[in-house]
């Protein structure tokens, strides 16, 4: 049977499905240091894969970045509702992206 790399943090049910369809795997657990370091590349791939979604797939694309950003302020012991009052707070103060304003220039430095 052919083997494909992968090389990557899956979800934790994946192997279990692997298994059922009848495929064998090889895996193991990342410590912490590994772990934080494949969360935020997991999180870099499903927002490339979320930019260039079509509109059928955005929800989903959608979900898997929300459940990375889930694990990742868990990883952190920052509960998720830390994430969306300091999500708010940062609404008021700096404004949402509703009004799709696209800053070409400005005197002020970045930041």
């Amino acid at each position: 049977m052919e083997k494909y790399n992968h090389k990557k943090l899956v979800r934790d049910r994946i192997p279990e499905i692997i298994k059922e369809s009848g495929n064998t795997y090889e895996a193991r657990v990342l410590d912490d240091v590994e772990y934080e370091k494949e969360l935020k590349k997991k999180l870099v791939e499903e927002s490339k894969e979320l930019s260039k979604a079509s509109q059928g797939k955005i929800l989903n694309e959608l979900a898997d970045v929300l459940q990375l950003i889930k694990s990742i302020s868990s990883h952190y012991k920052i509960s998720f509702s830390e994430v969306v009052r300091d999500q708010i707070e940062k609404k008021k103060k700096r404004g949402a992206f509703s009004k799709k304003i696209f800053l070409i220039w400005s005197t002020q430095p970045k930041g």
